[in-house]
């Protein structure tokens, strides 16, 4: 209930959703209430406020700092897991298996494929429990794909259990121990991902997939009219330093990330 919940409320809180909030209450103002210079207030500024967070300037701008922590992994130390935190999915047999991993998962997954054809010798541990009502949890699906990809079923361990980072931490710590391991997320996730598995006694080397932010040269047009693209950029930023400050407040950094230290 309390996942379910956390889930909802982070979801509500991002850009879309909560802009759309405002200008409903502004247009419930205007049109059946005496506070109509309020109703215009609310309005303007909540569509000033998407149109800002759907142009490349502010978008990346916003999510560059999550994703500037952690340089994409191509040390030479020796590992022996490679995790691979779970994303969106869901299953159709129909489909190319890569197809059933939604929004950040596939890049994910295929940079830990990338990263286990350096470390031959190294386990992949796949990440996520079931959502909804697929048959297949996000761990197996993942692990599908990684086989697809030329992984074999002998050097894949799914862990189909984890409902959020959290508990991702938990229980590869009762695997891994004090092995080296690279941990695979996204970009601008793993600045909170390290936190939890620092916190849970382990010492993880980042593989950060799925960078967003563009720093490289776009064209003028990209650079200045709103997309669906920069907005998806906002809320991954929003998101994740929600899911931060949260991780503060609970206090499920490790100690050295926590103010003050």
């Amino acid at each position: 209930m309390f996942f379910a919940l956390k889930k909802w409320i982070g979801a509500m809180l991002l850009p879309l959703p909560l802009l759309l909030s405002l200008m409903a209450v502004g247009l419930l103002l205007l049109w059946f209430s005496r506070w109509q210079k309020s109703g215009k207030i609310l309005i303007s500024l909540s569509w000033l406020l998407l149109l800002l967070v759907s142009v490349h300037p502010v978008a990346d701008r916003l999510l560059l700092p999550l994703e500037r922590q952690y340089a994409t992994w191509n040390g030479s130390e020796p590992m022996d897991y490679i995790v691979v935190l779970g994303g969106g999915y869901t299953y159709n047999p129909d489909w190319a298996p890569g197809s059933n991993l939604l929004g950040n998962s596939l890049p994910r997954v295929t940079e830990g494929v990338r990263q286990w054809r350096r470390y031959p010798q190294a386990k992949m541990i796949f990440t996520g429990a079931a959502a909804g009502y697929n048959r297949y949890s996000n761990a197996a699906v993942a692990a599908k794909v990684a086989e697809s990809l030329g992984v074999p079923a002998s050097a894949i361990i799914t862990l189909d259990q984890p409902h959020d980072t959290g508990e991702e931490a938990q229980a590869v710590r009762h695997i891994v121990g004090q092995h080296p391991f690279l941990l695979v997320s996204s970009a601008n996730h793993l600045p909170r991902a390290m936190r939890f598995f620092r916190a849970a006694g382990l010492n993880p080397q980042a593989a950060p997939a799925n960078q967003l932010a563009i720093r490289s040269p776009l064209s003028l047009w990209d650079r200045v009219l709103p997309s669906p693209m920069w907005l998806s950029h906002s809320e991954r930023a929003i998101y994740e330093t929600l899911g931060l400050i949260w991780q503060r407040i609970r206090g499920t950094a490790p100690e050295s990330d926590q103010p003050g230290q």
